[in-house]
């Protein structure tokens, strides 16, 4: 059921309609609540309490609907385990927030039933000024994981939230290397998505490994070439504790994947690297080359072959790139690997 679903229809419209004299449109809506609901604190079919869909509807004069009523208790969950101040958390805004928080019974760093504190859901959704709000309350923890263990810095990071995360990283408390059930550390998240901004703030702040790796054994670098961010595995090659040819646990390393996915930008910089072995082969003996003829990269094929180290030979399954090629129909790959001496050709 909905959030909308959880308070009575003409309650719902009037809400959901205003756009003028928004203070006396919520002292009517407040009224109505009064009269429809016996226990005002009570949430209407699980749903949110009447002050947390007013808190999550925004304007601070919304903190009136049940003004001076000792009977309403501020801090009060919905089904969910969500608060009036989880919702003007997730919903940026931050004058309900303040006035939620200048109630002495709310408790600013109470999470839902997910683990996740209005810091995290403000984090998560990119709402700043709510993060300094709450950022200046003692009583909470900037480094709270929630049940997935993913704490504020890591939504912060996964979805490109820079602001949030620079903000985040100004505090010691904050560990930047904090990983999730998964393993996937913020720098990871950051990596993945491309967010290059975000990655660079994560590589200056002190402390930072930027060679965590996930549960597969997949590190940063390996995320930002399978995605094909190519600026991001630059940002990330300028460290000297990043190992370009750490293989993933199926043997897998970043040009492996770079090249199976076609991402021709990735294999030019890290094949500038000199400790990058380009026919390295993964668990399956499949090389880089082997990888990209079997998908047709016909770019990152011919980038692959301008080395001196790269195998024409077969795997250990007995099959040649040329095989690969062949295979799945990429004619122009066939012809560009059967232009070269020892292409597999079988006789």
């Amino acid at each position: 059921m909905g959030m909308l679903d959880s308070l009575p229809t003409r309650i719902v419209r009037r809400l959901e309609g205003m756009s003028e004299g928004i203070s006396r449109a919520l002292r009517e809506v407040g009224t109505e609540i009064r009269q429809e609901y016996a226990d005002p604190d009570e949430p209407n079919n699980g749903g949110p309490t009447p002050l947390s869909y007013a808190a999550l509807k925004g304007p601070e004069e919304a903190v009136g609907i049940l003004p001076g009523k000792k009977e309403v208790y501020p801090d009060k969950p919905d089904i969910d385990g969500r608060t009036p101040l989880f919702y003007a958390a997730w919903y940026g805004h931050k004058e309900v927030v303040k006035a939620l928080l200048r109630r002495t019974e709310v408790n600013p760093d109470k999470p839902d039933n997910c683990g996740r504190t209005p810091l995290l859901h403000a984090a998560w959704y990119g709402q700043e000024e709510v993060v300094k709000v709450l950022l200046g309350r003692k009583e909470v923890n900037p480094d709270k994981p929630d049940n997935y263990g993913r704490t504020p810095l890591w939504h912060a990071a996964s979805y490109g939230h820079g602001n949030v995360v620079e903000a985040l990283l100004e505090l010691d408390e904050v560990n930047p290397n904090g990983r999730d059930n998964g393993g996937w550390t913020p720098l990871v998240c950051a990596a993945s998505s491309g967010h290059g901004e975000v990655v660079k703030a994560l590589l200056r702040r002190k402390g930072v490994d930027p060679d965590l790796s996930d549960i597969y054994g997949r590190t940063p670098l390996f995320h930002a070439a399978w995605g094909g961010h190519w600026e991001v595995a630059k940002a990330l090659l300028e460290r000297d504790d990043v190992n370009p040819n750490e293989p993933d646990k199926d043997g897998w390393t970043p040009l492996a994947w770079a090249a199976a996915s076609g991402h021709g930008e990735v294999v030019k910089v890290l094949l500038k690297l000199e400790e990058v072995n380009p026919d390295k082969p993964d668990r399956y003996g499949m090389t880089p080359l082997s990888r990209a003829a079997l998908n047709g990269h016909g770019e990152v094929v011919k980038t692959l072959l301008e080395q001196d180290k790269v195998n024409l030979d077969d795997d250990n399954r007995g099959r040649a790139p040329l095989s690969y090629a062949a295979r799945n129909g990429h004619e122009e790959v066939v012809g560009m690997l059967m232009e070269q001496p020892h292409s597999g050709m079988p006789c």
